[in-house]
């Protein structure tokens, strides 16, 4: 059984705040705060003669991540965030005059500003993929919205036309359960800052190994040759690339970052995700119910992001008058956002409906 007041503890911000805002920003844990604290204070101690050891506890992390989505380490590349992932997979297409990407019509804006984006309704999407669709792009969980999409059945869909599926878990990952070998895609992309309660700048994708045989890659670095490992005598000439997914990475990592997400991933796997799942379902399911008794409820929408709109009051300036009673949310195309993580609890609901009794006077 886990003791969720001991989790809470974890967050020192949490001590002032009631935090119901991980879909702008996750908190932090105390455990990967010292994660970097430890690294600088290695940097320190040996002026950074073991760079290269530093290299090999990434493919540490790697495993962690691989094990939490069900994949293997050797599928995992670390990118700063999911931009950066999708401008990879789309840089690498080769896209004709009248080619498209095919993604939704509400998505978040990485996905409204690419090129050859054909953006369509939910209901229309698979019904949309035609002869001309080189990629499917879309997140697990819209952030504004809260909308969870059936990636099971797009999955299946897009693997019976041969198109391959780019999936931004960065609402997701870390609250939901998320398996590559139940539900196959060919990319995952999830930057850590959400819902993996790590710093901003730590990312990864996971590249399938069909993907891989056929994306190159488009960001070269001295990383990039089979041998980059070899420092004192570097390869000079044409790359010879692995077949891993670290192909795509191209030079160094922000290190620092990525032992901070060790340390929450590495948690997050202690307590189970499952239970994470559980956890924050249960919460999100209060908070929808909150919004009910208040009028102001949304859609369910399976997930852990919950929308309300209030006809006659702005959901900007309700998260303005919550902020200074030390409550966050956020406000999202003028949807009053809530979204609460494994760290929240039941006070933090009965709070927030308090405060909005009070706006709704």
């Amino acid at each position: 059984m886990t003791d969720w007041a001991a989790v809470r503890a974890e967050f020192p911000a949490l001590r002032r705040w009631t935090y119901l805002n991980t879909a702008t920003f996750g908190q932090v844990p105390r455990r990967a705060v010292a994660a970097v604290n430890a690294h600088w204070a290695q940097r320190d101690e040996l002026a950074c003669a073991d760079f290269l050891d530093w290299y090999e506890d990434m493919n540490r992390v790697r495993a962690s991540i691989a094990r939490l989505i069900n994949a293997a380490p050797e599928d995992i590349a670390f990118v700063t965030n999911a931009a950066a992932a999708l401008s990879i997979v789309t840089s690498g297409l080769e896209l004709g005059h009248h080619d498209h990407i095919l993604t939704l019509d509400d998505e978040f804006p990485n996905y409204q500003y690419m090129a050859h984006a054909r953006k369509v309704p939910y209901d229309h999407l698979l019904d949309s993929i035609d002869r001309h669709t080189k990629l499917i792009a879309l997140s697990e969980v819209n952030y504004s919205t809260g909308f969870r999409a059936p990636l099971d059945e797009i999955s299946k869909r897009a693997a019976d036309r041969h198109v391959p599926l780019f999936v931004d878990g960065s609402q997701s990952t870390g609250a939901l359960v998320f398996d590559v070998a139940k539900t196959p895609v060919d990319v995952l992309a999830v930057h850590g800052y959400k819902w993996l309660i790590s710093p901003s700048g730590a990312g990864f994708m996971y590249v399938s190994p069909q993907m891989r045989e056929r994306l190159q890659p488009n960001i070269i670095g001295w990383r990039s040759h089979e041998d980059w490992r070899n420092v004192g005598n570097l390869h000079h000439g044409e790359p010879h690339f692995k077949q891993a997914a670290e192909k795509y990475e191209g030079g160094g990592l922000p290190f620092s970052l990525l032992y901070a997400m060790e340390a929450s991933v590495n948690w997050m796997l202690e307590i189970g995700p499952a239970a994470i799942e559980q956890r924050v379902l249960d919460l999100a399911a209060k908070a929808h119910a909150m919004l009910l008794r208040l009028g102001g409820a949304g859609e369910d929408s399976n997930s852990q992001i919950v929308t309300g709109f209030f006809p006659y009051l702005d959901a900007a300036e309700i998260v303005k008058k919550l902020r200074v009673q030390s409550i966050q949310v956020a406000s999202r195309r003028g949807r009053l956002r809530i979204s609460p993580h494994f760290y929240n609890n039941e006070a933090d609901i009965e709070r927030l409906e308090e405060a909005l009794e009070a706006c709704l006077r």
